[in-house]
């Protein structure tokens, strides 16, 4: 079965917006074992729209059109769909009754426009809209069903879960579906991970794909007509051939990642930043329930607050600077003991360094960066060396990935220090939070 996309507005085909909604239905079809072969887009001209209409439903089976039912004069996908049919537009009673009520719960007042998005293509089929006012339709044109959709996104994927799918899967029938497996790694470039996978022997109906995505690669292993042993057998020869470089399967995110490890662990968790100012703190409060394990976070962007609000002793910044692994070491024990009425945290990350554009420090260049992850009675601390040639941003993301990664692997009981590919390591050293109490 084929299934292609149809994306309308002018603000979309000039590049004025990105177009999300597309990638997000390519990532749940295949999440679902379904593929899209085909992705167009198209102005907001009532000929290019019936033109691109009748071309694509000579082709595939299943078109989603996304955008163009608003109430407005560029809002054409309704009428382009009608005329491509040879038919009138109708009036829908139940959507009519619907706008009614929606206008009423809001005390406004319908006007023409609004009665519009009740106007369908004669034999249309109503696809409802729970959360909005421009009602979906699906049509058969040709050989294809074409289903249309809103363009606002929460409309959109509301409707694309709640309805689209289960159709795809209706129509689907007992056809083979695909199966995927994402493995997210760091530190492994494109080329560098096609050379080494591309050369093994792996199962019939497995192939590759490949997504970056700052700052990570994501491997798909995309599985058509394979057994569930031989996917696992494909996973683990990834998995052998990357090593470290694999940090989560089926997580978009090392953030997400430790955000269930931690969940399910049932343990607790400190955060004391000065290079990524905040960045690990407000990736973690984005899932619902952090606050079961996240218990405070410090932002110690200079050094008096790095000696007032952590602990860090004087003598340590005098003599070993900021930039330094006894200093991230000191204010990750810090992190878990800032509050003297919170029980000390399980783990604690710090991080520290310099992310340019300029180094304050002549031992320490732009992209000097040092990172510890408290664990237990222990702190592991490793400085690694991202290329000054690398942006601030660039240099903020790398640091907040390796941090979430060795806690990751703290978590799992596995040795915190990875090896990464291109991410170097120049130092590192492991304390004992006794040992550093008193320093």
């Amino acid at each position: 079965m084929k299934l292609e996309m149809i994306c309308t507005g002018e603000e979309v085909l000039s590049g004025q917006i990105v177009d999300t909604n597309a990638a997000w239905l390519g990532n749940q079809l295949m999440d679902n074992g379904f593929e899209m072969h085909r992705r167009t887009t198209v102005g907001d001209r009532l000929e290019d729209l019936i033109e691109v209409f009748k071309e694509r439903s000579h082709c595939a089976d299943i078109i989603l059109v996304n955008g163009g039912l608003g109430p407005t004069a560029d809002d054409l996908s309704t009428q382009a769909m009608a005329e491509a049919m040879g038919v009138k537009l109708e009036r829908n009673q139940v959507w009519c009754d619907r706008l009614v009520e929606w206008a009423a719960e809001r005390g406004v007042k319908l006007t023409d426009s609004n009665y519009k998005q009740a106007l369908l293509p004669e034999g249309a089929v109503l696809v409802d809209n729970p959360v909005g006012s421009a009602c979906g339709f699906r049509a058969k044109l040709n050989g294809a069903w074409l289903f249309f959709t809103p363009g606002v996104p929460h409309e959109y994927k509301k409707m694309v879960l709640e309805q689209f799918i289960p159709f795809v899967q209706s129509e689907a029938g007992s056809q083979s579906k695909v199966a995927v497996t994402k493995l997210l790694s760091l530190g492994i470039g494109e080329s560098d991970m096609a050379e080494r996978l591309e050369k093994l022997i792996w199962p019939k109906g497995i192939s590759l794909g490949y997504r970056a995505y700052m700052p990570y690669l994501e491997l798909k292993l995309i599985a058509r007509d394979v057994s569930q042993s031989e996917q696992n057998i494909a996973v683990q020869q990834a998995v052998a051939e990357l090593g470290d470089g694999i940090v989560a399967k089926n997580q978009p995110t090392l953030a997400s990642e430790v955000h269930e490890l931690l969940t399910q662990a049932g343990k607790t968790l400190s955060i004391a930043e000065s290079l990524t100012g905040g960045e690990v703190c407000s990736q973690l409060v984005n899932f619902p329930g952090s606050s079961r394990y996240l218990k405070q976070g410090v932002v110690s962007y200079c050094n008096e607050a790095k000696n007032t609000l952590l602990k860090v002793t004087e003598a340590c910044l005098d003599e070993h600077s900021e930039v330094s692994l006894l200093c991230a070491a000191l204010m990750a024990i810090g992190a878990a003991m800032v509050n003297t009425k919170i029980k000390e945290t399980d783990f604690a990350i710090a991080t520290t360094g310099v992310a340019g554009p300029a180094s304050e420090h002549d031992k320490h260049p732009v992209g000097t960066v040092v990172i510890a992850v408290k664990a237990g009675s222990q702190v592991h601390c490793q400085m690694i060396k991202i290329s000054s040639q690398r942006s601030r941003d660039y240099i903020r993301e790398i640091t907040v990935a390796i941090a979430f990664d060795m806690l990751r692997r703290a978590i799992l009981n596995l040795s915190p220090m990875a090896d990464y590919g291109y991410i170097k390591r120049i130092a590192s050293s492991v304390y004992l939070v006794e040992d550093l109490i008193n320093v």
